[in-house]
């Protein structure tokens, strides 16, 4: 069979809006613009170099052929057939997830972070916690006066002294150290790449507090360390002895390691990271901002692979650490493999939401929304005697078929309502119940989405053009398998009379019976050669020594059918050298029996297989001619000459 000739040809089929386009050819009732086409081309020979004109009209042939045949399809109905529909409904889901993030913003998130992964900024920190909502006005205060005296001209590690509640601030004089891209929260982040060096930023509220932070110093990007750590913890409440007693041992298994002791071995018996103690002191790929800064300076600090540092001091602890590898941040965007591994950080971090809300904004816009007149009180009322089972003394204006609102074609009602809140209302988080007005927000999201999920055709043309080439391809290949694989691989007799009538195609060139040894590596490939050489060992010993390592194909076969022909002479009794497969370190020889120097006719059996192919192109052409004669094709040459300059 011929299927792989087809698989560059169902590439081909795409489709996209003819308004106001040149029709380039029709077929039939059917019409195909110029611009498809021109897509199409360009996609599947980019960069075509030689003759432009030749190649544009050898693929418009290709390209009609595909057409006609589809329209085939669609005439017998074969899109409505249940297989069929259920494959095009998988290859949907299958891909879908990769157009539910709007395109626009998810590439200003992409550009944002990997101008931000180029460097690294050392970061001072203000820090005034909020532990209650009472103390909220208090903290306001204290962050307002902390922004006044840095205005006023005190130094930052003056205020961060006297203001910041963060624990490290008496060590640290609020310098956190360096950061990089995801490192911190993203309004965080945000903040802080917006400074200049030198300069801080306003007070920024988060959740738990007010802070003001200070770009302290920038620096080329760190990159990457994998490394292996033994941590010598301190156990809670250490006083200075035991923390002095801590350090001794860290330099005693410092002098060991320089010494050649194992650091594997050591880590395993006495650090207290259990988690990376288990595989010998192996810590996950790092970069800044992930740990201590004494920590990360000590690693980052490390010249080379494999290289030791002295015993660093933190507030948990002695380590010691070995660089084992260290990655530098591509300075390309270009890269696929950071733009991918960007990509994916991107859609697990909160600045993703950013990109969502967008997109819910863009689809609430285009679809239409619009909020029906209902009493919010008695909806949440409502929701309480369903979900809660409260019981109300009064009749309520919301009902089950009560409209909410209305999202392009589709409507939700308070019993929608019910059934997304029964599942939702808890947070993720373990905090609790989500307010109703929270969760009625959630609940129109969750709405939008599904919808543009449902309807996604409509609104991406990408999506559209891709769902097109994959249906139509389905298509193709079922309709290909009816009227020609299928037809070619089974109709016996019809072989047999193609045979007979091109007899004088078949015929053997120099050719010989022989062995082939299909081996699983070069290593079984050596020793069965070894066998096969040896002409006390047997087929049948070859197969039984080696087991499912080796299969043995025999009969006779033209020269270039045997590996390695062209390196040495063949002749009968011989074994060829070894060939081996770059792409999946498979390897073959065969062992020659009986050369057959002059060509002579190959009989059914033999051609069998070049028959069943050439008949399937015959099939192919005739059914061609038919359709062709259905939808009759006309070429507007004016418009194809357009395309050759």
């Amino acid at each position: 069979m011929k299927k792989p000739f087809y698989t560059l040809v169902i590439a081909i089929l795409v489709l996209v809006f003819r308004c106001g386009a040149q029709t380039l050819f029709t077929y039939g009732s059917h019409a195909v613009d110029v611009s498809e086409f021109q897509r199409a081309y360009q996609k599947n020979n980019p960069g075509a170099a030689g003759n432009k004109e030749k190649s544009i009209r050898e693929y418009l042939g290709l390209y009609i052929n595909s057409k006609l045949k589809i329209a085939a399809a669609y005439e017998q109905r074969l899109d409505s057939l249940p297989a069929l529909k259920e494959e095009i409904r998988n290859i949907r889901e299958q891909i879908i997830g990769n157009y539910l993030i709007d395109p626009e913003g998810m590439n200003l998130l992409m550009k944002e972070a990997f101008e931000r992964s180029q460097k690294d900024i050392r970061v001072s920190h203000i820090f005034i916690p909020v532990k209650s909502k009472t103390d909220t006005a208090e903290a306001a205060g204290k962050i307002k006066a902390a922004y006044t005296e840095l205005k006023n001209g005190k130094s930052f590690e003056e205020v961060a002294l006297a203001y910041s509640q963060d624990p490290s601030v008496k060590i640290n004089k609020g310098d956190i150290g360096f950061i990089t891209v995801f490192s911190l929260p993203y309004y965080f982040e945000s903040a802080i790449y917006s400074l200049r060096p030198g300069n801080y930023s306003q007070p920024v509220k988060s959740d738990i507090g007010y802070h003001i932070f200070k770009n302290s110093a920038e620096r080329k990007a760190a990159g990457r360390v994998r490394a292996a750590q033994i941590l010598l913890g301190f156990p809670p409440g250490s006083d200075e002895t035991i923390k002095k007693k801590t350090g001794r041992l860290a330099d005693s298994l410092y002098q060991l390691l320089q010494k050649g002791a194992d650091f594997a071995a050591l880590a395993k018996e006495f650090s207290n990271d259990y988690i990376s103690a288990a595989s010998g002191g192996m810590m996950q790929e790092f970069g800044v901002g992930a740990y201590d800064p004494a920590f990360e300076q000590a690693a980052f600090g490390l010249k080379k692979d494999g290289e030791i540092s002295q015993p660093v001091l933190t507030e948990y602890g002695y380590h010691i650490i070995k660089r084992i590898t260290k990655a530098e941040i591509p300075s390309s965007p270009d890269d696929k493999s950071f733009a991918l591994n960007l990509k994916t950080r991107i859609e697990q971090d909160e600045r993703i939401e950013s990109v969502k809300e967008k997109l819910y904004q863009r689809i609430i816009t285009t679809a239409g929304f619009k909020e029906s007149a209902y009493n919010r009180d008695d909806l949440w009322k409502f929701s309480d005697s369903l979900l809660n089972r409260a019981v109300f003394g009064q009749s309520l204006t919301v009902s089950g078929e009560t409209p909410l609102f209305r999202l392009g074609e589709k409507m939700m009602t308070a019993l929608d309502w019910i059934a997304y809140a029964q599942s939702n209302r808890y947070s993720p988080d373990g905090s609790g119940l989500i307010a109703y007005p929270d969760l009625l927000e959630k609940f129109k999201r969750f709405v939008a989405t599904e919808y543009y999920r449902e309807n996604l055709e409509k609104y991406n043309d990408d999506f559209r053009i891709q769902m097109n080439e994959f249906k139509d391809g389905t298509l193709f290949f079922e309709i290909m398998t009816r009227e020609v694989w299928n037809k070619a691989q089974t109709d016996s007799a019809g072989q047999q009379n193609f045979f007979e009538k091109n007899k004088n195609k078949y015929n053997w060139k120099q050719s010989a019976a022989a062995l082939i040894f299909y081996c699983t590596d070069t290593s079984v490939a050596s020793d069965a050669r070894k066998m096969a050489a040896d002409s006390n060992f047997s087929r049948e010993e070859i197969l039984k020594r080696f087991g499912d390592k080796i299969v043995v194909d025999s009969g006779r076969f033209e020269l270039e059918q045997i590996p390695g022909y062209k390196k040495e002479p063949i002749a009968a009794g011989k074994v060829t050298g070894i060939s081996r497969n770059s792409g999946d370190e498979t390897a073959t020889f065969a062992r020659i029996v009986k050369m057959y120097t002059k060509p002579e006719p190959k009989n059914f059996a033999d051609a069998r297989g070049a028959v069943i192919n050439d008949y399937q192109e015959e099939l192919d052409k005739r059914w061609t001619d038919e359709l062709k004669k259905k939808y009759p094709v006309k070429v507007d040459e004016r418009v194809l000459k357009t395309l050759f300059k």
